[in-house]
């Protein structure tokens, strides 16, 4: 998909998450990679980058995500250009959550 004049306008969102403590305090170069997006956005023409990280050692099943939460908040208001993250799964998980994330 090419990036238009449209996405830029709007903010690039980074969603970070590593689902438990031990991905935490074991998995340091993952959550660098995540991290590393936000100038990953701003390379390809972003300059409002959001970085949502509030998830990071929250497990998606069964628990609250206020990081997602504030994520479908800024989606359905129409301020995402871009989401980035490393791996899908990190924004959802059962297809709830991918019916209201798409």
């Amino acid at each position: 998909m090419k990036i238009t004049s449209d996405h830029l306008a709007r903010g690039a969102f980074i969603y970070i998450r590593q689902s438990t403590v031990d991905q935490l305090a074991n998995n340091h170069e993952s959550r660098r990679r995540q991290y590393g997006l936000a100038e990953r956005a701003r390379a390809l023409g972003w300059t409002d980058v959001t970085v949502i990280d509030y998830d990071l050692g929250r497990s998606a099943s069964g628990v609250s995500r206020p990081g997602f939460e504030k994520l479908l908040s800024a989606i359905c208001e129409g301020r995402v250009g871009a989401v980035f993250a490393i791996e899908v799964s990190r924004l959802a998980r059962n297809g709830r959550d991918w019916h209201t994330l798409i």
